[in-house]
């Protein structure tokens, strides 16, 4: 029994590094791979946005960098994530396809919403690369944008964290893990869940975002059949 029927699957690119907390994992990105593929063969349609951060982190790394060029190099390493997961899905023996915002015909085919939907249809895994192809927006942004043209009935945000706290646990050990919040609130309370371009993204077009840890793969799988896991913001 599945809970979502469509949902965008958004990665960091340190969930791909693993404990290297660099470059790809491939014991990591293969279990993350085992359960895309479970889930695509209960009947979910998966869509994947792919951060960068497990090689480049924009305007973080090159701080002495014009901001565009940093952002434009950031999108490039998340073509290089989506290459790796293509190629550990397809070897799982499912179907994907790897779109990006910037052109790069030899290696991808160019975004175009109706080619998305169209493989989603056919239950083939469609990776989103190279954010929204512009500078200043981050792969948040590029998972809300891509959710909403692509109709998902849900975000769900893999991340390193295992889910929305009031504060950040790592520093604040009196922080709240929240099972359910509002967009409004995570607003006001300048909760780092998403980018707030993203956030502001997602709540006016009335699109879920689960939060959870991708340390357990698992979680994926618990995610759409709908069972408690995370932080649900809507």
């Amino acid at each position: 029994m599945i809970a979502y029927k469509r949902v965008l699957l958004k990665l960091s690119g340190e969930a791909l590094a693993g404990k290297e907390g660099h470059g790809i994992n491939s014991e990591v990105i293969g279990a993350i791979s085992d359960k895309i593929k479970e889930i695509v063969e209960m009947g979910v349609q998966v869509s994947i946005v792919v951060g960068a951060g497990n090689f480049w982190r924009g305007a973080r790394n090159g701080s002495n960098m014009d901001r565009a060029t940093a952002d434009y190099m950031g999108m490039l390493a998340t073509a290089m994530n989506g290459l790796a997961l293509q190629d550990a899905i397809e070897a799982r023996g499912i179907y994907t396809r790897l779109q990006t915002a910037i052109e790069m015909r030899e290696i991808a085919e160019p975004y175009i919403k109706r080619k998305a939907e169209k493989h989603l249809n056919k239950g083939r895994v469609v990776i989103f690369a190279c954010g929204t192809g512009h500078p200043f927006f981050s792969t948040d942004t590029a998972a809300a944008l891509r959710a909403a043209e692509t109709e998902s009935e849900v975000i769900l945000l893999a991340k390193t964290i295992d889910g929305v706290y009031s504060a950040d646990p790592k520093i604040d050990k009196n922080a709240v893990k929240y099972d359910k919040i509002s967009y409004k609130d995570v607003l006001a309370q300048d909760l780092k869940v998403m980018d707030s371009t993203a956030t502001a993204l997602c709540k006016d077009n009335n699109i879920p975002l689960l939060v959870f840890a991708i340390s357990d793969p698992e979680n994926i799988v618990r995610a759409v059949k709908g069972e408690k896991v995370g932080t649900l913001v809507s």
